[in-house]
């Protein structure tokens, strides 16, 4: 069995270091001074009792043992898929970063599956954040500075990865449906579809048709169907979400044939977000709160739809947990904790 043995620093001349050694000067750097696998010479051992290293290990392998190195690239492994790269190793650890903009999916089951284990870790960026090119998608090490091959060999029999998955956000064909009458005649100026158009853009979406429909919930069906045979790809709906008799859009959507995913969500602002699907398109029924709030649900939401990641009634219902903005006068979405529930 692999054996550790430690030895005095001023006695190490000629060893070579099983590990990277950090040196951290504060306010200037932090980072390995000596990386695994560097032979200790006479002038590094100042060095290394500067820094409160009076004694270092070696250790003898037979094999049945794995280095903190191995053991990261096997937890590299159980997570790296398409649009991911590869860091450099350092202390032992490997980081996974995004070579795309898209929407970050993990499996969080078999992340805990692996982070139940014990003696090794991989720490992620929340499910379903946006990524860009870059972006540090999750970091690995093992715990210890060897571990058992019998264990790591048990993880990867036990655990079936990609645990991770980036779903790159698609160009996407928008049309826009503003809904009231009040707009409809002309009592009040739209200001709801620049809101929608300035935010679907930011993702490089094509605005193929926006209009302005009324109240009447026929009509509105109607225009949902040409847009979808026209080629439109994703369909929202500005409006008419209350429970008012005069707000027919939840109608209207309904009446499409399309299959509903939900009528309200448990976040606020936004509990009245209509999901529905015809088809692989997506038909969205955004509430007032849209216009004028600052962060909703469909920030939430928008990337999912832009990315091709269908949202489920069960993943809507997770919002909840951290469903709450809490208004912040200065806001700092994403950086905070709206919408990390899912």
């Amino acid at each position: 069995m692999a054996k550790l043995k430690s030895i005095p620093t001023t006695e190490a001349v000629g060893h070579v270091l099983c590990h990277d050694i950090t040196q951290i000067i504060k306010g200037v750097s932090k980072g390995p001074r000596f990386k695994k696998g560097h032979i200790v010479k006479e002038e590094d051992i100042p060095v290394l009792l500067s820094i409160g290293k009076d004694n270092l290990y070696i250790y003898e392998n037979d094999g049945s043992y794995m280095h903190e190195n191995d053991g990261a690239m096997v937890l590299c492994d159980l997570c790296k898929n398409e649009y991911m790269t590869t860091s450099d190793i350092k202390e032992g650890k490997v980081e996974l970063r995004s070579t795309v903009s898209g929407v970050l999916k993990i499996d969080t089951e078999k992340l805990f599956q692996v982070n139940s284990f014990g003696e090794l870790m991989i720490a992620t960026r929340n499910n379903h954040a946006v990524v860009n090119p870059g972006d540090v998608l999750a970091g690995m090490r093992i715990i210890p500075l060897l571990i058992e091959n019998e264990k790591m060999e048990r993880l990867q029999k036990e655990v079936k990865g990609p645990i991770l998955e980036i779903k790159p956000f698609q160009k996407k064909k928008v049309a826009i449906f503003t809904t009231g009458n009040e707009v409809f005649y002309g009592r009040i100026k739209d200001t709801f579809t620049p809101v929608v158009i300035n935010k679907v853009t930011e993702f490089g979406a094509e605005i193929v048709h926006t209009e302005c429909v009324g109240d009447n919930n026929e009509i509105l069906t109607q225009k949902i169907l040409e847009q979808i045979e026209n080629g439109a790809d994703f369909i929202l709906c500005t409006g008419g979400m209350s429970v008012d008799p005069d707000d027919k859009t939840p109608l209207s959507i309904k009446n499409t044939g399309a299959d509903i995913v939900s009528y309200g969500s448990p976040v606020l602002p936004g509990a009245m977000l209509m999901i529905a699907y015809k088809g692989n398109v997506p038909i969205v029924g955004l509430p007032g709160c849209v216009m004028y709030a600052k962060r909703t649900v469909f920030d939430l939401v928008l990337p999912r739809f832009m990315a091709d990641d269908r949202i489920t009634k069960d993943e809507l219902a997770r919002l909840g947990n951290g469903g709450l903005c809490l208004n912040c006068d200065v806001c700092t979405y994403p950086k905070c904790g709206f919408g990390k529930g899912w």
